[in-house]
């Protein structure tokens, strides 16, 4: 069993289940570029301020990059006795370089270690996932624009609702996704802080150059309060929130894929490389990847509602509670990135069913809306409109008729300001297009949109 870097002060070692129990390099090993790409930025800082000679600087530098190497070649060893991944690296570090790499801990404590780690690893996977959602957005740009002219039932309540354009639909997922990118591009700027240099919480008596190792590593701004740079976990939980969002907009287009692939809707064929069939139901095609995805939502959910309460009661600054951070924050990466991956290449494959979706449009009366505004653009109350409209799909389902079928006598019936013009508002290209208000689905809003959401991607990138 190795000795410990702390161990200075015990008369006996750590208890085997003990060290069980503690570790944590099993699951931080992930981490090792960014903390061997932090020592080395602070080695580098230690010499210039004169704290550590060129040579063992210069020492400790190449043995690192070595120890880089060997975890690259899958040739390093590393030791549950060791702990985690900062005192694997700098127990092979000084195996490596000797007395010289025992100084590689000068003016630092792997409180502010863990953390420059952690910052540094979030930045990079905050923009990994960045450009994945980019290339989402861009997806349903590109299906809005490959569709326009589709029109589409528009749901509320799960029941039809009024017809919109297909493409109106798909834009929608766009301005959600648009909001994920700012949310995780304003999460960033937090994440993107240096806290090298705060040592165990209350900084050093060391000349260090904080600036230095923060422009070394490319943080755009250095922490002001050393108890709380070490305490801070505000930023993994706001980038799981960022995520758990994210997750509940992959959830909801999720969930419509699967109701748009059954028979009841048959709106999308999802293509036979994102479905699976039944081991015992031979017709069956199943939106797995969608089921999926759906489901993990729960699982980013639940790791967002582990650090709230991990954190929830801790005193300052550091304590051992917060190593409980990785697992949630690393599994949040690795499944957000996967729930990405596979529904911009699934949604590569959608087919829309255009008829499907025309067969849909009648029966419910999804005119109905544009029949009171019709009314009210000739004087009656919006209300009485609607109260009278009401009247007029009562009698045409007992009738057994679309709106569409009525004839203008029966129309007019309920209300004398009815004329033959009542038959260009209520087709479903009609409707459609009379919604011109801003944000609204006809088709030259719709256009508009898309070329904004291209300009947005221009400009955002």
């Amino acid at each position: 069993m190795a000795k410990k870097a702390w161990g200075g002060r015990f008369a006996s070692r750590t208890h085997n289940v003990a060290e069980k129990f503690s570790e944590s390099v099993s699951f931080d090993r992930r981490l090792y570029k960014e903390d061997i790409r932090g020592s080395i930025a602070h080695v580098k800082m230690l010499h210039k301020t004169g704290i550590i000679s060129r040579e063992d600087a210069d020492r400790i530098t190449r043995g690192l990059q070595e120890i880089e190497k060997e975890i690259d070649r899958g040739e390093f060893a590393f030791s549950r006795s060791c702990e985690d991944i900062h005192l694997n690296i700098e127990k092979r570090l000084i195996e490596k370089t000797g007395s010289s790499g025992a100084m590689v801990h000068t003016a630092r404590s792997r409180n502010d270690q863990v953390l420059t780690d952690t910052r540094l690893y979030l930045k990079k996977e905050t923009g990994e996932i960045i450009s994945l959602v980019c290339a989402l957005a861009r997806q349903f740009v590109e299906l809005a624009a490959g569709n326009l002219g589709v029109i589409f039932p528009l749901y509320t309540h799960m029941q039809r609702a009024q017809p919109v354009l297909l493409s109106h639909h798909l834009l929608a997922y766009y301005e959600m996704l648009k909001r994920d990118l700012e949310r995780f591009s304003e999460c960033l700027i937090r994440v993107d802080v240096s806290p090298l240099g705060s040592c165990a919480g209350a900084g050093t008596s060391f000349p260090i150059d904080r600036k230095m190792t923060a422009e070394e590593l490319g943080f755009r701004s250095i922490s002001k309060n050393s108890i709380d740079a070490v305490s801070d976990r505000d930023f993994c939980a706001e980038f799981v929130f960022c995520c758990s969002v994210l997750m509940m907009h992959l959830s909801r287009l999720s969930e419509e894929l699967v109701l748009w692939s059954a028979k009841e809707f048959d709106f999308v064929d999802l293509g036979d490389g994102f479905t699976t069939g039944s081991s015992i139901m031979p017709q069956k095609k199943n939106p797995d990847m969608s089921e999926l995805t759906r489901g993990k939502t729960a699982r980013v959910y639940g790791n967002l509602s582990a650090l709230l309460v991990l954190m929830k009661g801790l005193p300052l600054s550091y304590n051992r509670d917060m190593q409980e951070d990785k697992e949630p924050l690393f599994d949040t990466v690795d499944t957000v990135k996967l729930c990405l991956e596979v529904n911009i290449a699934m949604l590569k494959t959608l087919e829309f069913k255009e008829e499907s979706m025309k067969k849909a449009l009648r029966g419910g009366f999804v005119t109905a809306t544009d029949v009171a505004d019709y009314l009210a653009r000739k004087g009656v109350p919006f209300r009485s409109a609607h109260e009278t409209v009401g009247k007029i799909v009562s009698y045409a389902e007992s009738e057994g008729k679309e709106l569409a079928d009525l004839e203008l006598s029966e129309y007019r019936g309920f209300s004398e300001k009815i004329d033959e013009d009542i038959y260009q508002v209520i087709t479903f290209s009609g409707s459609a297009e009379s919604r011109n208000s801003l944000g609204g689905t006809s088709a030259a809003n719709v256009k508009k949109q898309i070329l904004a959401a291209r300009k947005f991607f221009k400009n955002f990138m």
